[in-house]
């Protein structure tokens, strides 16, 4: 018989638009502030949409070489800073031998786009030969673990799952099972991206899933609201030290929780659309929660995905009904992309970290925007401000294009 193990989250790194320090962070989402602005970074005149969620005055400098920032893409550095910043926090060193049970999985929903951009642009402009010798690898969307691994010297699995707006819970799943059935006993896992680019923008734009809130950017992103019209593109990484839970206990480490379960689905429906039966979405919880062993009522808290478009956000709380009944009417659900906007392959690592330090802190932040609740959406979705609630046991929802489906299921250490 197997021997499992548990999985202690015992460090956290952030990147976002509200702070890069943790704490900074989280005490602004419990304030309500949001990161949402007019784009800076591009002359967006031209643009049907102007807002994004932008990390002003960002310096890599601070924590990277000048010549490996060089060699980087924007969401390449944001992923290996926020591992960095994980890693201080698990206050661990690691011997050259712990190393190798050592590994790295950074989700990226789209890569290096900014770097494709600027590289095709000089392809049109000024001819092959100006292309610059670090493209392919600024571009590809692997490098955020690969340049992390290197940086941290993690010698174990490292891989890049691409599953679109759930790639960061998808990697932190995909960790949680390598140190769980024993293939691995130290992991950082998350997701890193910086689309927040003109192409990336447009993209989104043609498909109508963005906001075109342009003259109240901070009003823009309004999950379950009624009068929502889109999502607000955001960009950043979050990240988690992942350590099997007795290691942790015997360096008498600070756990911030445990994950317990891990659930995964396709929708086998549309490329964008959700299943409007919610089945793909129910059935990832339900997974979480049939791992954890534990009860659907005995879930205290969603941070659920929650990203202010019309088909998301009904059939999301079309799903929570499906898998808690009545119990659905006491859970407590926010949305953090009310506030920092669709981090797309960021998105499900910096909630699954907002989960975290909430079962920590004991509260949860609001969901900004909700003036008029959408009469379809009609639980508990943390409306005016923060919330004092002990948690035992949470989940953190991440669906993407595609029809993937994927749930972290934490608890109280």
């Amino acid at each position: 018989m197997q021997n499992f193990h548990r999985v202690a989250i015992t460090g956290i790194g952030v990147v976002t638009s509200l702070g890069i320090d943790k704490d900074e962070f989280f005490n602004n989402l419990l304030l309500g502030k949001s990161g949402i602005d007019l784009i800076s970074s591009f002359d967006t005149r031209d643009f049907a949409v102007r807002i994004g969620g932008e990390i002003l005055d960002f310096d890599p400098s601070l924590y990277l070489p000048k010549k490996e920032i060089q060699r980087m893409d924007r969401f390449c550095q944001f992923g290996v800073i926020a591992s960095m910043f994980a890693y201080n926090d698990a206050k661990i060193k690691l011997t050259d031998k712990e190393k190798e049970d050592f590994g790295i999985i950074i989700g990226s929903g789209i890569g290096g786009v900014s770097t494709f951009e600027k590289e095709y642009r000089l392809l049109i402009e000024r001819g092959p030969s100006k292309i610059g010798p670090f493209f392919i690898t600024k571009m590809i969307g692997n490098m955020a673990s690969g340049q992390a691994a290197i940086f941290l010297a993690a010698k174990g699995y490292t891989s890049d799952p691409v599953t679109a707006c759930a790639s960061g819970t998808n990697a932190i799943g995909d960790a949680f099972k390598l140190i769980k059935y024993g293939n691995e006993k130290f992991m950082i896992a998350g997701g890193a991206e910086a689309a927040v680019t003109p192409l990336a923008l447009s993209g989104f734009a043609a498909m109508k899933a963005l906001s075109r809130r342009n003259d109240t950017p901070k009003r823009a992103s309004r999950p379950f609201d009624r009068d929502r019209d889109g999502f607000v593109l955001g960009e950043g990484a979050g990240v988690l030290f992942l350590e099997e839970y007795e290691h942790a206990l015997s360096r008498g480490a600070h756990i911030y929780a445990e994950i317990v379960g891990f659930g995964a689905s396709c929708d086998a429906y549309h490329i964008t659309l959700p299943d409007p039966e919610a089945k793909g979405a129910s059935k990832c919880m339900l997974k979480a929660i049939k791992e954890a062993n534990i009860d659907p009522t005995d879930i205290d808290y969603i941070n659920a995905h929650g990203t202010s478009t019309s088909a998301n956000d009904v059939t999301e709380t079309k799903a929570i009904k499906k898998v808690f009944g009545k119990h659905s009417y006491k859970l407590v659900i926010n949305s953090t992309k009310s506030m920092i906007g669709h981090l797309l392959g960021a998105a499900g690592g910096v909630e699954t970290a907002v989960t975290v330090l909430s079962i920590e802190k004991g509260f949860v932040h609001p969901t900004i925007n909700l003036d008029n609740p959408d009469p379809e959406c009609d639980l508990d979705y943390v409306q005016g401000g923060p919330r004092k609630i002990n948690i035992e046991y949470a989940l953190s929802n991440s669906f993407g294009f595609g029809g993937h489906n994927f749930s972290i299921l934490l608890k109280k250490v």
